[in-house]
């Protein structure tokens, strides 16, 4: 995850911005299917369980 998203995510989280967390959970997963369709990566980075936002 690059590292303004987790910036962002961070403030969302701590001012409790329901509608901003919704927004940036949007680009992630938007940006990890864009980026995980590169040749020879396959998403085993990313951590199983869901995410924070379940």
């Amino acid at each position: 995850m690059p590292q303004w998203l987790c910036n962002q995510l961070m403030r969302a989280y701590l001012k409790k911005d329901l509608r901003q967390i919704r927004l940036l959970n949007d680009c992630w997963y938007f940006y990890r299917d864009k980026h995980s369709s590169k040749p020879g990566e396959d998403g085993a980075s990313l951590p199983l369980g869901g995410t924070p936002f379940d």
